[in-house]
């Protein structure tokens, strides 16, 4: 009796927590982000699943890393690993995009594909810190500011990476409100920012379905190796648009996709164990994924002002911001930017064109880099 009695105790986390003071730091990392997803309202719907799945993997003996073979997290895992999740996610992202805002705007694509010089700039960056090709087009990735697209290329150059740009990727997207206030203020007079926008065009009926089709067949023919990432994303907004899958339209972008989220964000959280995050290279890989979603961030505004320069309707250089794919996020920053200067300018409708081409944009890129380095 005394002996089973002893043997409960030495297993209890009480005892195997101080043997492994670095599943005590992630569980703090996770109670942080956690903290930030309720007070602050950053990206809870992230936060909250990923934050609490770290506190579940670094639990010691628990049972629930997934590099335990035979813990339930394991196969959940497998979604990651082997590139589902990325593409439910986009399934249902695609039954929430309206690409109207973009479409009665042609032009708006140009931020959107202009905000991905992050990504292309970073992977130049981590290469010049030692990283493989491989791993640097991982990390490059971040750029894009997009969760799925960062796991499918991840999991495919880099799976040992995964946990630390999964993590950053996701960290980074809930500061979007963070950090593009201040990179927007410092490449933007006053003057610029208080620019009002001519009310966009209404788009057809036929215009809206007839583009998931153009647009997929168009984006796989300049990148075939994002045609899963982009086929369900162009697929999940032909249901929408159709007019005549409202059902299937409904359930992708309101259960289908929470039941996913749930599931992506613990098994990211999770993932993030001690042994695979807490290395030197995850600290450079924070650092790279700031210095991706500054510099797309800035590339995307210094766009608008040179398109606004050369258009006859004016362009706020604000809106070159939401470039990045942060949906619908980087187009809310916009907004609130916009209106700190002038409560009446309401830029949501235009900042949401380069903030879906954006979308596009980053699978697009994502497409590229593994055609280069896979």
């Amino acid at each position: 009796m005394l002996h089973s009695i002893s043997k409960f105790i030495s297993e209890t986390g009480f005892v195997l927590f101080p043997a492994h003071p670095g599943n005590i730091v992630m569980v703090s990392v996770g109670l942080i982000l956690i903290t930030l997803a309720i007070r602050k309202n950053y990206e809870p719907l992230l936060l909250i699943p990923i934050g609490f799945g770290m506190i579940m993997g670094n639990i010691p003996d628990g049972g629930a890393s997934p590099l335990d073979p035979e813990g339930v997290m394991h196969f959940l895992y497998l979604g990651i690993k082997h590139e589902i999740y990325p593409a439910l996610i986009f399934l249902g992202l695609g039954a929430m995009i309206d690409f109207s805002a973009m479409l009665s705007q042609p032009r708006l694509i140009f931020l959107g594909a202009a905000a991905q010089a992050g990504i292309f700039t970073t992977y130049w960056g981590a290469l010049a810190l030692g990283f493989t090709p491989q791993e640097a087009g991982a990390i490059g990735i971040i750029g894009g500011a997009d969760g799925p697209t960062t796991i499918f290329i991840t999991a495919r150059l880099a799976e040992h990476l995964l946990p630390a740009v999964a993590v950053a990727a996701y960290a980074y997207m809930a500061l979007v409100p963070v950090i593009q206030p201040g990179v927007v203020r410092a490449l933007t007079t006053r003057e610029e920012r208080l620019i009002k926008m001519k009310a966009p065009r209404e788009v057809s009926r036929a215009e809206r379905i007839l583009f998931p089709i153009v647009g997929f067949i168009v984006c796989t023919l300049v990148a075939p190796k994002a045609t899963t990432l982009l086929g369900m994303l162009f697929f999940g907004n032909l249901l929408k648009e159709s007019g005549v899958t409202d059902r299937l339209a409904n359930t992708a972008k309101n259960a289908f996709i929470d039941s996913v989220t749930i599931l992506l964000g613990i098994c990211v959280g999770a993932g993030a164990t001690a042994e695979r995050f807490l290395r030197a290279e995850s600290l450079k890989i924070f650092v790279l994924g700031l210095a991706a979603f500054t510099v797309a961030t800035a590339v995307g505004v210094i766009a608008a002002k040179v398109m606004n320069r050369m258009s006859k309707d004016p362009i706020n250089p604000i809106i070159g911001a939401a470039g990045v794919s942060a949906v619908p996020m980087a187009a809310r920053v916009a907004l609130t930017t916009a209106q700190k200067e002038d409560p009446t300018n309401f830029l949501i409708m235009h900042a949401m064109g380069p903030n879906v081409a954006g979308v596009v944009g980053s699978a697009v890129a994502a497409g590229v880099l593994l055609s280069m380095l896979g």
